[in-house]
């Protein structure tokens, strides 16, 4: 177990706590919570880079706890009433198709590799930003006003485009299935191709 590792499944587990405090509105444990968790998400990376200690189990914990969290934040603020219902809709919604096109290409053998698009990166961003503003304003008692309308809106708009653009190459992947080329790569085990156009090596959707 490398310390990236450790580091990792210390914020999946910060993620019952963080959404605990949200839930009986101690929304300073809340902010600091996410605070630790959006820390160590980048300690982790510098670590594993630094000294070679990537590994095949870091690369699926790290983006799974990175959207446990922001899924569960945006969920307790959406019926909170923190955030628009429709933003939290549109989010789960997303990453509930992306996690359905991944298994319906596994199950009908011609799996995808799903790969970070430019577009899912800025919508990531946007997320965490919104989520970190959300906490702070409510634990600092602050009122942010437009800034907090306008974010929701880029948010909404990233979340739409990126969804769309998984789509897109997801029908793309998927329309050559069946067909006596695709059929001949399967039988060499050359099948599996991404739905990303992205050159990062992570597996952040």
């Amino acid at each position: 177990m490398t310390l990236p590792n450790m580091i990792t499944i210390m914020r999946l587990l910060l993620v019952p706590a963080v959404v605990l405090a949200m839930l009986q509105s101690l929304w300073g444990w809340a902010f600091a919570g996410f605070l630790v968790a959006g820390i160590s998400d980048g300690v982790d990376g510098f670590i594993a880079r630094r000294w070679n200690q990537s590994s095949r189990l870091g690369a699926y914990l790290d983006p799974i706890a990175d959207k446990l969290l922001l899924v569960s934040a945006f969920v307790v603020m959406g019926f909170a009433g923190e955030l628009p219902l429709w933003l939290v809709v549109t989010m789960v919604s997303r990453d509930g198709l992306i996690v359905c096109a991944v298994l319906l290409s596994s199950v009908m053998s011609n799996p995808v590799e799903v790969k970070p698009l430019f577009v899912s990166k800025a919508n990531t961003a946007a997320q965490i930003v919104l989520a970190a503003l959300v906490l702070g304003e409510l634990a600092l008692a602050a009122h942010l006003g437009s800034l907090r309308t306008a974010l929701i809106l880029l948010t909404g708009v990233l979340t739409v485009a990126s969804a769309a653009a998984y789509l897109v190459a997801w029908l793309r992947h998927m329309s050559g299935y069946g067909e006596g080329s695709r059929t001949s790569n399967s039988q060499n085990g050359d099948n599996k191709s991404g739905i990303g156009k992205s050159g990062g090596s992570g597996t952040d959707a």
